[in-house]
């Protein structure tokens, strides 16, 4: 009984984010700054919200904004319960027009209405945080948004790849969690849309794939060699909304590092930086010599590398 109970207990620890759960971690860019850890189920929404942010061309302050919405309506997750009839990451109540509750429990469509909603808020991002959020969401207690900015903001700088290697996991992969390059392609296109995966000129690794697929599937990636590897090129007309090379790519990268636990991602690197996971510390260190990229800027490659690419490598 005793062990039945430690068992149980682990358990819902993983599950609910306990100190056994594997964990997230995002550090400001400045030496000595704020950090806020988080699960792997937090750190998957935050990445669509971001992504789906973005995706429409809004600004960081949005992202922010959305962020710390979702963390004071369901603490980033997506919830099937709420008051009355809400729903989901921004708790959306279907009777008010926000969708069906198969719509508002989709992170993807929940973000990009939120959006919708906040991009009608005339100059939202002058206006404070609390006020922004308010607006969109009509809650009953407006106030309770300003204690998440500080958090919102690191996810949101990290999440946007303004904050360059300062998102990391564990990686710990979850038993029920998808693998392969082809469950990495699925939650891109769900997150970035087919539009914008096609654009950046995707390549998904598979030992399988014939030339005949690629050559008449117009959305589909090129076929390489190594079966375990997702490559995502950076370049100038593959960013949005403005937002430079390098803030692209480390969006990407983080993306993927949020994902890891989801996707069985065993490590990314991007702009002569990698994290592994697994490692007790989880730090994004340097490539080793021999085939490295100029740190955050996406620059020039030595031999063998992928200049101005994200490398996502999955589990078998």
């Amino acid at each position: 009984m005793v062990l039945s109970a430690v068992a149980g207990y682990v358990v819902v620890q993983y599950v609910t984010g306990g100190p056994h759960a594997p964990g997230c971690k995002v550090v400001s860019a400045t030496a000595g700054g704020a950090a806020y850890e988080f699960t792997p189920e937090q750190a998957v929404n935050a990445a669509t919200i971001t992504a789906v942010g973005t995706g429409r061309g809004m600004p960081e302050r949005a992202v922010t904004i959305a962020l710390a919405t979702a963390l004071q309506e369901s603490g980033l997750r997506n919830l099937d319960h709420g008051d009355r009839d809400s729903l989901g990451l921004f708790q959306q109540r279907p009777s008010q027009g926000w969708g069906t509750p198969k719509q508002v429990t989709d992170p993807a469509y929940a973000a990009d209405i939120f959006y919708e909603h906040l991009a009608k808020v005339p100059d939202y991002t002058e206006l404070p945080l609390t006020v922004a959020a308010q607006r969109v969401q009509r809650s009953g207690y407006p106030e309770a948004y300003a204690k998440h900015e500080p958090d919102a903001t690191l996810l949101a700088a990290a999440l946007t790849g303004s904050s360059a290697a300062t998102l990391t996991c564990e990686g710990t992969p979850r038993t029920t969690a998808s693998s392969g390059p082809d469950g990495v392609r699925a939650a891109l296109l769900r997150d970035f849309g087919r539009d914008a995966l096609r654009e950046a000129g995707a390549e998904v690794s598979d030992d399988k794939a014939s030339s005949t697929d690629t050559e008449t599937r117009t959305d589909a990636p090129r076929a390489v060699t190594d079966g375990r590897t997702v490559i995502l090129p950076v370049a100038e007309d593959t960013t949005a909304a403005g937002r430079d090379v390098r803030e692209r790519g480390w969006q990407l990268a983080h993306w993927a590092v949020a994902n890891a636990s989801a996707l069985r991602i065993q490590k990314v690197s991007y702009a002569g930086q990698e994290w592994k996971a697994g490692h007790t510390d989880s730090r994004w260190r340097p490539l080793a010599s021999g085939g490295t990229e100029a740190a955050g800027t996406g620059g020039a490659a030595g031999a063998g590398d992928d200049t101005g690419s994200v490398r996502i490598v999955t589990a078998r």
